[in-house]
């Protein structure tokens, strides 16, 4: 029998939607998962160093998120317009693949203004391409430097928090929805997973002797796309570039071949490693474009232990949760959760699957 999208359907209290990160980063709540035992427990984040140890792994997403959404006015008659960048197609002209909101008032041609507070024009865009229903490619009218260009998203920008935070981005944003190992640019979301990691909790696992890996996914919103089809077998997901190293390969296989713990840090990671296999079922050094959709039942190849946060109800990362943890006892644990009064979503706690 096929996996069925309303398994994975379950009641949120809208409350427990996380609107604010917790004031330190590693001190969210956690939730430890014993897959062999079925124990489930209740700890703070920085706990996570009692269970890792010497030779252990950690696998982290570095990639950077941008700040993606800006706002906008519409050439001759100053509609407000709302453009989510999410990719950049082509660096030398400018050109980016954005949403619009509202769609309707945006034609090929249309020329869109960016502005400062005091209303003066920074850039100028032009429509050029209708790409999907909401989507548009924009070629930015820039004759300045590329590093110019760059200042200038980014003062214009905001960050792009998910629509489920209903508040408006503010300045903590900027360095809250962003991990501390944040490297390389090109996410328009988050990866979660690793926003409870402080600096300090770092160090101290590095001084355990936990060794880290380091892999980048460019997460797009197709990671946030709701799934329209009952049967999993059918969903697509949206492709998201990912690049694995030599070197975090030969952290994470040495580790492998001594039989320690190999945790992903987030779906993102796990995607990414799970893209990466060799015929020998080790982690291969790779870069490109992956669409894995990881459902039950899934046989996983490299990491045996999880850090993730809580998930949209009959979202593509709760249903990989499940392939992980094994259904009953994610479900069970997502029961417990909003029994405990545990905080959901981006920036809500945290769980470990061990």
């Amino acid at each position: 029998m096929r996996t069925k999208l309303s398994q994975f359907d379950f009641e949120l209290p809208k409350e427990l939607i996380a609107q604010f990160p917790a004031d330190n980063r590693d001190e969210s709540r956690l939730m430890v998962v014993h897959k062999d035992s079925g124990k489930i427990e209740h700890k703070i984040f920085k706990d996570t160093l009692d269970y890792f140890d010497d030779g252990d792994v950690m696998i982290f997403n570095n990639t950077k998120v941008f700040p993606a959404r800006m706002y906008g006015k519409k050439e001759k008659t100053g509609a407000q317009i709302e453009v989510f960048l999410l990719r950049e197609l082509n660096s030398d002209a400018r050109l980016w693949d954005v949403l619009v909101d509202p769609a309707r008032k945006i034609r090929v041609g249309n020329k869109l203004y960016f502005c400062d507070e005091n209303d003066n024009d920074i850039l100028v865009a032009e429509v050029v391409d209708n790409t999907t229903s909401r989507g548009r490619t924009i070629r930015f009218l820039y004759d300045g430097s590329e590093e110019d260009f760059r200042k200038d998203l980014d003062f214009l920008g905001n960050t792009p928090l998910p629509k489920y935070i209903t508040r408006e981005a503010q300045d903590i944003d900027r360095e809250r929805y962003q991990t501390v190992y944040a490297k390389e640019i090109g996410a328009v979301a988050a990866p979660t997973a690793g926003l409870h990691f402080s600096r300090e909790l770092l160090k101290r696992l590095e001084i355990k002797g936990v060794n880290f890996a380091e892999l980048t996914l460019h997460v797009g919103l197709g990671t946030f796309r709701s799934i329209d089809v009952e049967d999993l077998s059918k969903h697509k997901m949206d492709a998201e570039y990912f690049r694995v190293s030599e070197k975090a390969a030969n952290t994470v296989n040495k580790a492998k071949e001594a039989r320690t713990k190999i945790c992903s840090v987030g779906t993102t990671s796990m995607r990414s490693i799970e893209s990466a296999v060799s015929a020998e079922g080790m982690l291969k050094a790779a870069e490109g474009w992956t669409n894995l959709f990881i459902y039950p039942p899934f046989d996983f190849h490299i990491a045996n232990a999880m850090i993730t946060n809580f998930h949209l109800p009959k979202s593509s990362l709760l249903i990989m949760i499940c392939a992980f943890g094994g259904f009953d006892l994610v479900m069970e644990a997502y029961e417990a959760a909003i029994k405990e009064k545990y905080r959901f979503f981006s920036y809500g706690d945290a769980m470990l699957i061990i």
